[in-house]
């Protein structure tokens, strides 16, 4: 029943905004957001529709966009997206470049973990999450290799601490970027709004000027008639 009335609270808003903004609502991003939201909710869980039952928890997702911080977060994240592209496709040349090197040295006698090219990308992934890399990977393969610490540490200092450290400068800088922008939109409203003020007070002033001229007018014409 709660929820029902979640989702008739939700269907009446975009009611109102889409009569409110008419056309114009398909044009904000989180508008269509929020109407694919609860669209997705509306579609009957029978049938070929059935699928969709598990898309319902999306609706949860609406609080992204009723509140600011998450949207703050969220236009960041997908502003960092170019960056992050970029680090990823490095990040994807260096596994490939370990990974055909740990297949040479270790995948004869450790054909589990380094049989093959994609094994040993994602054994070195395992190794890049910092899970269970040294008792369960790295020690078993130094009982026959004494030096493949050599291998896997410089591929640890590049791929977790340098290139994650990237992720993280990226998106940092996206959230910085985006308060920056924020920060100077409001700047801006507010100097159109003292602009706004300052124009109102500037006739206001004007016109209190022109009442008093008018008045003194008056004055003068009514002392001009008493000494006649």
């Amino acid at each position: 029943m709660v929820i029902l009335l979640i989702l008739g609270i939700f269907i009446l808003e975009i009611s109102l905004r889409l009569i409110a903004h008419g056309p114009r609502f398909f044009t904000d991003p989180w508008s269509v957001f929020d109407f694919s939201v609860v669209a997705i909710a509306l579609v009957p869980a029978t049938a070929g529709f059935s699928v969709l039952r598990a898309l319902r928890v999306l609706r949860v997702l609406r609080l992204i966009s009723m509140v600011p911080q998450m949207r703050r977060v969220v236009s960041a994240l997908l502003s960092a997206i170019p960056g992050l592209s970029s680090i990823i496709l490095v990040l994807l040349l260096i596994f490939y470049v370990f990974a055909v090197i740990a297949t040479n040295l270790f995948g004869e006698q450790y054909p589990e973990w380094f049989g093959s090219i994609g094994n040993s990308m994602y054994t070195l992934f395992q190794i890049m999450t910092l899970e269970s890399w040294s008792m369960g990977i790295v020690r078993p393969l130094m009982d026959t290799r004494p030096y493949a610490w050599a291998f896997f540490i410089p591929f640890i200092l590049i791929a977790t601490f340098t290139m994650l450290n990237l992720f993280i400068a990226i998106i940092v800088n996206a959230m910085q970027t985006q308060a920056e922008q924020e920060a100077s939109r409001t700047i801006d409203k507010m100097e159109v709004a003292t602009g706004e003020l300052d124009d109102h007070l500037h006739k206001g002033i004007h016109k209190i000027e022109q009442d008093i001229a008018s008045l003194r007018q008056l004055i003068l014409l009514h002392q001009r008639d008493k000494q006649r």
